[in-house]
């Protein structure tokens, strides 16, 4: 479906404010209006770039005695690959290959990623299960990071086709698409508000998105800051990952 199709299939007001946990978001025509390319945009923008290759480095030197372990804790605790490899959007929805410690069956697997893991899954291995919980199955995407197909903060990258209450995305939220002017990212703002996981109804899937474009319109280093302390705090330390 095109952007005029979707954008007609729903009455949208000419402009449209919202709130995302404390962030403004403005929809024009129903899509995200785009965020003015300023002086201070553009600096922090390549601030950003920057911190994602230092602190990829960092992480990847500090954590890489963790990642060995996980890595043989995996090829030890069922059949298959160690790591787990997925097509999702990238910047401007140019595909990338994302990778992350594989936590399923390898027969159970959903190559397209179309079905979400949930809590209980019985496609999970047992080890599956405690890497879901902390979100250590994440940590080789320091490696996207690093290669430049993702940040450290931005949209989370969906697979592609991804599904929200049974249809695309982009059928039920008309300015999906929007979320693709920035790199997606290990971690963003609405992960650490709560909107992660599987899609259980429509007001939440609609509200993830909300919580991206509002994140592209406000971005700031200070506020990538703010969710990277948050995200190792929430996803790492206490574990609400599924």
């Amino acid at each position: 479906m095109s952007r005029q199709e979707a954008g007609s299939a729903v009455r949208w007001n000419p402009l449209v404010v919202g709130d995302a946990s404390g962030l403004p978001f403005a929809l024009v025509d129903g899509h995200a209006e785009p965020p003015v390319k300023t002086g201070r945009r553009r600096r922090h923008l390549a601030s950003k770039a920057v911190f994602d290759v230092l602190f990829s480095i960092f992480a990847l030197a500090l954590l890489s005695p963790l990642l060995v372990l996980i890595a043989i804790a995996v090829r030890l605790s069922s059949r298959g690959p160690i790591i787990f490899k997925q097509r999702r959007h990238g910047l401007n929805g140019v595909p990338f290959t994302m990778l992350k410690f594989r936590t399923l069956y390898v027969d159970r697997e959903d190559p397209a990623g179309t079905v979400q893991a949930v809590a209980r899954d019985a496609r999970m291995t047992p080890f599956g299960r405690v890497l879901r919980r902390t979100s250590l199955d994440e940590l080789p995407q320091i490696l996207n990071v690093l290669a430049g197909h993702m940040s450290l903060v931005g949209p989370r990258p969906h697979a592609i086709g991804m599904l929200a209450t049974g249809r695309p995305y982009e059928d039920l939220v008309p300015y999906y698409q929007d979320r693709f002017q920035m790199k997606p990212g290990l971690s963003g703002w609405a992960q650490i508000n709560g909107l992660r996981g599987p899609i259980g109804d429509e007001e939440s899937a609609i509200a993830r998105i909300g919580h991206d474009i509002a994140y592209i319109q406000n971005f700031s280093m200070w506020l990538d800051l703010k969710i990277v302390v948050l995200t190792i705090r929430n996803e790492f330390i206490f574990g609400s990952g599924i």
